[in-house]
């Protein structure tokens, strides 16, 4: 696996990083895998794909939910619980990735994991939510054989941790392509310190990278120079899903004010998110947690002034977390060989 940019001494943006520089540095927040990388038994077949969680802690989802929101930069995507998401502002489930034709049987398997942790869904309380982002993998992945089966699902949700999460072509970064380059998983968080209080918050952004060509990426933005060749694979103009957490208390729409910057950082790196591109955010907060049920009639919550100049700091950290997410997940990619023998090269950042 490849270093992050980071370490290879491309710095973006001016707001600190967190210790771990990712999602997971918002406290609580895990991250879990399943990497699917084998042949089929069909002629070129082949399983180039897989499954990312993504939970907001890790506690029961279900009895405490996290506020949340959503906002699609370009709408060509295939997701699962946005529009719940919007109406009620909140999220009451892991958030999955996978490739396109995965999401029911990921939407499945979450649906199981959610039921089997708690009974009185569908018996004595409501529904639940499940939240499916996907990318198309379908040059490396046989796509239309469905490997991806909703146990896979269960496992990335127990495989989830705190640690420094996998990032390249893992999970359902497995399959994916980035301007052309192999794409994947990236992670980045920033820091945003309140001037003249004893406080900070954390940004933390996670990535789902499958879009562009080589022609768009502003490669000049991050080396001076470079005898990187290339590419002529392109994704069906591709797509990205990001996820943002933070720990700033702020409601549903604070937040859907926030995430929107994250297509700052999306176009910082040459995307103009294309016709047929899926450019999705979705956001949460872990500073409220929201009971399923409770007797009160009111609920109380704190959130930020709107002109106060931390929110200017958070539009800030949301643009730099997902760009720098962004070319990780390019950084940390590997060369993969896929379906037919189709090969998408790793980017290297180094100058040669």
């Amino acid at each position: 696996m490849g270093k992050k940019v980071r370490e290879l001494g491309i710095k973006i943006g001016k707001l600190p990083v967190g210790k771990k520089n990712c999602i997971t540095d918002v406290v609580g927040v895990k991250v879990g895998h399943v990497t699917l990388d084998y042949p089929l038994n069909q002629e070129g077949g082949y399983a180039c794909t897989g499954v990312t969680a993504i939970l907001p802690h890790g506690n029961n989802l279900f009895q405490q939910k996290v506020t949340a929101a959503s906002y699609v930069l370009n709408g060509f995507g295939k997701t699962t619980g946005l529009v719940q998401v919007n109406e009620l502002g909140v999220i009451e489930s892991p958030i999955m990735l996978t490739n396109t034709f995965a999401v029911p049987a990921v939407t499945q398997g979450t649906l199981e994991y959610m039921l089997e942790s708690n009974r009185e869904i569908g018996v004595t309380t409501g529904t639940v939510n499940v939240v499916v982002g996907e990318c198309n993998d379908s040059y490396l992945n046989s796509i239309r054989s469905f490997p991806v089966t909703p146990d896979h699902a269960m496992e990335a949700i127990l495989n989830a941790s705190t640690k420094v999460a996998e990032e390249g072509a893992v999970g359902a970064g497995k399959g994916m392509v980035c301007f052309g380059y192999k794409g994947g998983i990236g992670s980045s968080s920033r820091l945003v310190h309140v001037e003249g209080m004893n406080c900070s918050y954390t940004v933390g952004c996670i990535v789902l990278s499958n879009f562009g060509s080589s022609s768009e990426f502003l490669k000049e933005r991050y080396i001076k120079s470079s005898t990187q060749y290339s590419s002529t694979i392109s994704p069906t103009d591709g797509s990205i899903i990001i996820v943002l957490a933070t720990n700033a208390p702020l409601s549903s729409r604070q937040l859907t004010r926030i995430i929107k910057r994250c297509g700052i950082g999306l176009g910082r790196t040459g995307s103009h998110f294309s016709h047929g591109s899926g450019d999705i955010v979705i956001g949460f907060t872990t500073a409220h947690s929201i009971p399923h049920t409770t007797d009160g009639v009111v609920e109380v919550r704190t959130q930020l002034r709107e002109d106060h100049a931390v929110m200017n700091l958070l539009f800030t950290a949301a643009a730099e977390a997902t760009e720098e997410a962004i070319l990780n997940s390019l950084s940390q990619a590997e060369t993969t060989v896929g379906r037919n023998g189709h090969i998408v090269h790793g980017y290297s950042f180094e100058e040669k």
